[in-house]
């Protein structure tokens, strides 16, 4: 990577208007320490080329993502801050009449991020300077939290989607115009727009998400024989999800017709436009398209010390699936505080594995009757294998299934016990399924309800709930791109931006050697 020798435009702002930057801000913090903040070898392998320099030095750009994501700006906006505000051009070293660059150029600068070996190595900046400053030596506590963030896209009903991927199947894949022109006849697809029936009528609609349906498996079906590039691929494979996603075939005594589907299926696309965007309940009164932020923070110190941005549905996306990956990096034995979504047997079973102590709530036990007995009330024995229910009846469990459950059939016993109506609302009576964790899980539920363990996770899991709040103020709920790896970037930016203000806060400073914190002054 060559070398940026350009001369400043203009005096210097850092110079010659220190006194309007405000002390202790993050402008006046990367005005001071942005080259050793972010060093030039930092970006090598980003501009591999010997031969000439980059447009704009990274050390600048950097600087540039960094407050762009502690603003939440638009590229746009970013800019304008760089030509009219003092404070920007002191933090990322342009001179006072500098109009500093195009927009497209900060969008170059994340897709060299994006194709790296280290997308998100702002993030990973900053956590070398949590590090070296010591701040969290002898913090030992980790709590763990998600929330969810609001796609950068409309949602798209049933036949928009069809519609559009169809349309790029005809644009991206060979021979796919040929083929839709013979066999796709439900609508003209080189024009704009949704299909123009009387949407008010029940019929007309039906008809025409069967022709549609109808028109994709033509397409899907008749496509040549080819092998297909990445983008003729994806096209064909969305086609494929959508026209399948949302219908079903019409029991009618036909054959070939379809219909809406009565419900919505697991992990469903809802926009064409960003295929990786999903429905997410975060509960049940809470419903949102988009992709789900996970945290892991240190309540102490105020500092998040992994995120990840995931799709907002699958088992893998799962907030007890990613805290192992929040916390694969610590090399100390940790208090991991966390919700209910973290009470699984899994992750307690790897977590304790670690050596980690646990401070998570266990799920809530459910009766099978309003007001019954509960898991809790029956003995288990699962190195006997035997349950022993309320009324002192006596089952063996059976065979493990799939996931290791096992299950005590009382059945008949249960025909003529006293306790029925508090226990079971079955006609054949009560089946007790034994979680493959089931000890690991009621010890867990014992621990709880115990006084001490209550105020540790009162005391200190809160927290995490203020930080997932700052992820998302000044209008960062919404992602600003589509995609998870352009937004899981954009995620560890931000982190990276809230980090290096907090640390600010707490005095952080570079000695010639070393990042330090001042001393706190009370």
């Amino acid at each position: 990577m060559g070398e940026w020798t350009g001369e400043l435009v203009g005096p210097d702002v850092w110079e010659t208007c220190r006194e309007l930057i405000p002390a202790g801000s993050v402008f006046a913090f990367l005005a001071e320490h942005r080259e050793t903040l972010f060093p030039g070898s930092m970006f090598a392998d980003m501009y591999p080329s010997a031969n000439g320099r980059p447009s704009m030095p990274p050390q600048i750009l950097a600087a540039t993502i960094v407050l762009q994501s502690l603003h939440g700006l638009s590229d746009f906006d970013t800019v304008q801050e760089l030509r009219c505000d003092l404070r920007w051009k002191a933090a990322c070293g342009l001179g006072l009449n500098d109009t500093a660059f195009d927009p497209s150029l900060l969008t170059y600068f994340r897709r060299r991020l994006q194709r790296s070996a280290d997308p998100n190595r702002l993030f990973t900046a900053v956590k070398e300077v949590v590090a070296a400053t010591g701040v969290l030596k002898g913090k030992h506590r980790r709590a763990l939290d998600s929330t969810v963030l609001d796609d950068a896209v409309a949602t798209q009903d049933t036949v928009t989607q069809l519609v559009a991927s169809i349309r790029r199947v005809i644009r991206d894949v060979p021979g796919g115009e040929k083929t839709a022109a013979t066999w796709c006849t439900a609508h003209d697809y080189t024009g704009p727009g949704k299909p123009r029936i009387a949407w008010n009528d029940e019929q007309a609609r039906a008809a025409l998400v069967d022709a549609l349906v109808t028109d994709a498996l033509n397409l899907l079906g008749h496509l040549p024989e080819r092998q297909l590039d990445e983008k003729a691929a994806d096209a064909v494979g969305l086609l494929a999800l959508v026209a399948g996603q949302d219908v079903e075939p019409v029991d009618d005594g036909r054959d070939g017709r379809w219909r809406i589907a009565h419900g919505t299926v697991h992990d469903r696309i809802v926009s064409t436009v960003d295929a990786e965007a999903r429905h997410i309940h975060k509960n049940r009164t809470r419903h949102q398209d988009g992709f789900r932020a996970h945290g892991a923070f240190e309540p102490e110190t105020g500092l998040l010390t992994e995120v990840e941005l995931t799709r907002g549905s699958g088992q893998d996306n799962h907030e007890a699936a990613v805290a192992e990956v929040l916390l694969a990096d610590e090399s100390e034995d940790l208090t991991v505080l966390g919700d209910t979504a973290y009470g699984t047997g899994d992750l307690r079973e790897a977590l304790e594995t670690d050596g980690h102590t646990l401070v998570i709530k266990p799920p809530p036990l459910k009766p099978a009757v309003p007001g019954g007995f509960t898991a809790d009330d029956f003995h288990v024995d699962t190195a006997k294998g035997e349950v022993t229910c309320p009324a002192g009846q006596t089952k063996a469990l059976g065979r493990p299934d799939a996931k290791g459950a096992r299950t005590a059939q009382f059945k008949k016993l249960c025909t003529h016990c006293p306790l029925r109506d508090r226990c079971t609302r079955s006609k054949t009576g009560r089946a007790f399924q034994v979680h493959a964790h089931y000890d690991r899980l009621k010890a867990a539920r014992r621990q709880a309800a115990d006084s001490n363990w209550q105020a540790e996770y009162r005391r200190w899991r809160p927290p995490v709930e203020r930080a997932m709040a700052w992820l998302v103020a000044g209008g960062n709920r919404r992602v600003p791109y589509r995609g998870v790896l352009k937004n899981n970037t954009w995620l560890h930016n931000r982190a990276a931006a809230l980090n290096l203000r907090r640390l600010i806060n707490l005095g952080l400073t570079h000695t010639g050697h070393t990042w330090t914190l001042a001393p706190a002054t009370t």
